[in-house]
């Protein structure tokens, strides 16, 4: 593990992470007195996934997205079947802190700890990726921008767990539900309106909407800008062209998918290939 750079603050840190990962990952994240949030920044190894063996509703594995969360006092196992260099924004942060911002204690169900393992809401991964920008050049005042980042990404990461226990995670779309849109979603091609993933799921659009929210902890619409955006980063690390990209995620030109990745991502797909490549 390489530490490529870091900033801290009285209450957070934030650092970038370079992992080697030469065999299949089978590693367990002891307990810590911090909140801890993964934004992986290159694709993580084939298979990723992990479970919280402390928990009995949680021994199994599930997958683990580009973005995580490992709330305090918990253990996590991660397993992959792949091997990969990786490249993460790792932040951790004070839960007192976080409880005076907020005002109240967060309390994280197994329900809620699942979703956390593949979080795909628009603002976290947003401030997350603003956060490694700042790690990677850092200006002006860097703890205090860091702490102000770190103080939205707890209200954000609040929300997002007070969404799925008001909608209750258990009344929340079934796996092979969610398998289907998954795949549809993954296909090439344009994107699909609500119509069709309610249709193809044999539900009507209210109820794939109130459903998948409460599996999810987002809308379908910021979780296609998440997938699109995560396929996006993942082909720009490849040879193909930016117009080619375009075309193979379904926008009707580059220009529209230029507009698109620097919305979600704040800098153009020519400016993140180079980054990556300098």
């Amino acid at each position: 593990m390489t530490v490529e750079g870091e900033v801290t603050a009285p209450v957070a840190a934030a650092r970038l992470v370079r992992f080697q990962f030469e065999t299949p990952v089978d590693s367990t994240l002891r307990e810590t007195e911090r909140y801890r949030l993964d934004l992986c920044l290159t694709p993580r190894p084939v298979n990723a996934r992990a479970r919280y063996p402390d928990r009995p509703g949680m021994r199994h594995f599930a997958p683990l997205g580009n973005v995580f969360v490992v709330p305090p006092g918990e253990r996590l196992q991660a397993q992959s079947d792949g091997c990969c260099e990786q490249t993460s924004l790792l932040c951790e942060f004070d839960p007192g802190q976080m409880n005076n911002w907020l005002e109240a204690d967060i309390e994280w169900s197994d329900g809620s700890l699942l979703a956390g393992l593949d979080i795909r809401h628009g603002n976290i991964r947003l401030l997350l990726e603003r956060l490694a920008a700042e790690v990677r050049h850092p200006g002006f005042a860097s703890a205090t921008l860091t702490e102000l980042i770190v103080a939205q990404l707890a209200v954000e990461l609040a929300r997002y767990q007070l969404a799925l226990s008001a909608e209750g995670v258990t009344g929340g779309l079934p796996g092979w539900r969610l398998r289907l849109i998954d795949e549809r979603l993954k296909a090439s091609g344009e994107m699909p309106n609500l119509a069709e993933l309610a249709a193809l799921c044999g539900l009507s659009v209210r109820q794939l909407t109130r459903g998948f929210r409460a599996s999810r902890g987002c809308s379908i619409g910021d979780y296609m800008v998440g997938l699109r955006a995560t396929r996006a980063r993942e082909l720009l690390l490849t040879q193909m062209s930016v117009k080619g990209i375009a075309y193979a995620l379904g926008f009707s030109s580059p220009s529209s998918f230029c507009y698109a990745f620097r919305r979600a991502t704040g800098e153009s797909p020519g400016r993140y290939r180079q980054r990556l490549r300098t």
